[in-house]
């Protein structure tokens, strides 16, 4: 299977992909195994702490049902560093194109970040079919995916940042939204708390939610 098609079936599991900032490793596997029960088992972890690629490691080895994307990607020399620690999937925030070039021949499917109509058609020309849209609230939102569509009909997006429980029905509407990305789900003071009852719920609400 092309990395295109992996990254078309893994943005069809489930509506949304939880963005998940780690503190402590610890939280990473039970926090995995929660999200995969209430049926959201593709989650980005983000590189932005220490803990991140204990925490990849971890959920790559003890749940093995879940996708664990790598997010925050932003240089080349991190995919093999991703690539080691399990990760089935890169998305970055954004792409410039000495990142799109390494991800293009990558040993991982990647969903590259863009913001603007060139960025993606410079990642579409790279062969990506799935892009990231980041941040989308504050670079369109809907309105902007809406006008993509007509000069873009063949891509698909998964728009992230400022998307929550009461603005991803506007997105998950569009049909070149193939899922969205979010942090609601899991806010930080339940993770804290190890509250996974909660994140729980909040989950199940969100892998219910409806796509065009």
């Amino acid at each position: 299977m092309s990395h295109a098609d992996l990254v078309a079936r893994y943005a069809a599991l489930a509506p949304a992909i939880p963005v998940l900032t780690i503190l402590d490793a610890e939280d990473a596997v039970p926090l995995a195994r929660t999200l995969v029960e209430a049926g959201l088992p593709v989650a980005e972890v983000t590189l932005r702490t220490p803990a991140a690629l204990d925490a990849i490691e971890r959920i790559a080895r003890e749940v093995p049902e879940a996708v664990v994307a790598a997010g925050t990607v932003t240089r080349p020399d991190q995919i093999a560093t991703v690539a080691r620690a399990g990760a089935r999937m890169i998305v970055t925030p954004g792409t410039p194109p000495s990142l799109a070039a390494a991800l293009a021949v990558g040993a991982l499917p990647a969903m590259p970040g863009c913001a603007t109509v060139t960025e993606a058609l410079a990642l579409a020309a790279q062969g990506f079919t799935h892009l990231k849209f980041f941040p989308a609230g504050a670079a369109g939102g809907p309105a902007w995916l809406k006008a993509v569509l007509g000069p873009c009909p063949e891509l698909r997006f998964c728009p992230t940042g400022g998307i929550d429980a009461g603005s991803a029905a506007a997105y998950l509407a569009l049909p070149n939204v193939a899922c969205i990305g979010g942090s609601w789900m899991v806010p930080n003071d339940a993770v804290r708390a190890r509250d996974w009852c909660r994140i729980g719920s909040l989950a199940r609400d969100a892998a219910a939610l409806p796509r065009s």
